[in-house]
């Protein structure tokens, strides 16, 4: 792909927005123009990038037409959109219209008729890996301690689990312990679901991540951050699993640190 001179990014919580910013400087885009939302963006986004705008979430008129005057022909989608603002969604006439002409409304038909939206006013929408290629989990032991037998065998049984949720579109995050499965995540979230499986595993249970089957990387990437391993730690759990080449480690240096100190395996797995 050729590096475009003007890329939007659509930012959500976290600091993955932060991440996508700095590696499309990095590879040399010259102007970036951001889509904010009011209670999810980082403002401290903002000296990173030319252009910022807030929106609120179900503002897609807006977020339409501000993509089409920043002069952006490629733009991504960086970090989530909290749950809770999702049930808050005061959509726009634009986005009711869009909304009305979907027979499912799951967050991959909803991000799709978006991007569908995007192609119209001419804007791409590219793989939210796109530029973060190297923060890509490898295979095998990423960080922290290395995985007994017993605990090795439960991150490769979390991860046929976890496919298994994740194709039938439940959740693509498991706790497991000794050959049992603690907590599915659902709508709550990976933190939530892992604070749960902790809680029932009291501790030493195995967190796993994945991808879905056929996921559409424009709109949803497995990510794992010092937040993640933050809430790993309280919850009591001893390794997370991730699926190498899709999932990707933010604040790599900052992650394995606390992995090392909390004393947590991260551990990279193929299919």
């Amino acid at each position: 792909m050729d590096i475009p001179q003007t890329l939007a990014i659509i930012a959500g919580n976290g600091t993955y927005p932060q991440a996508m910013a700095l590696a499309a400087r990095a590879a040399g885009v010259s102007r970036i123009a951001v889509a904010a939302f009011q209670n999810e963006t980082d403002p401290t986004l903002e000296p990173l990038v030319d252009e910022l705008e807030w929106l609120r979430v179900g503002q897609l008129g807006k977020l339409l037409g501000f993509l089409k005057n920043s002069g952006a022909t490629h733009a991504v989608m960086s970090g989530q959109i909290h749950p809770r603002n999702l049930f808050d969604l005061r959509p726009d006439i634009k986005a009711l219209v869009v909304l009305a002409k979907l027979k499912r409304r799951n967050a991959e038909s909803i991000f799709g008729a978006i991007a569908h939206e995007m192609k119209a006013i001419g804007v791409e929408l590219l793989p939210a890996t796109t530029f973060m290629e190297k923060q890509l989990a490898p295979a095998g032991l990423i960080a922290g301690p290395k995985l007994k037998p017993r605990e090795e065998d439960d991150v490769r049984y979390g991860f046929q689990i976890a496919k298994e949720s994740s194709r039938l579109d439940i959740g693509q995050t498991v706790v497991v312990k000794n050959g049992t499965v603690l907590a599915v995540e659902a709508f709550e979230g990976t933190n939530a679901a892992m604070k749960r499986g902790g809680e029932l595993g009291r501790k030493n249970a195995i967190m796993v991540k994945v991808s879905k089957p056929n996921q559409d990387f424009r709109f949803d990437v497995p990510v794992i951050g010092p937040l993640t391993l933050e809430a790993a730690h309280a919850a009591h759990i001893r390794a997370l699993g991730v699926e190498a080449g899709t999932t990707l480690l933010l604040e790599k240096d900052k992650l394995t640190a606390l992995a090392d100190q909390h004393r947590i395996s991260i551990f990279g797995l193929t299919i």
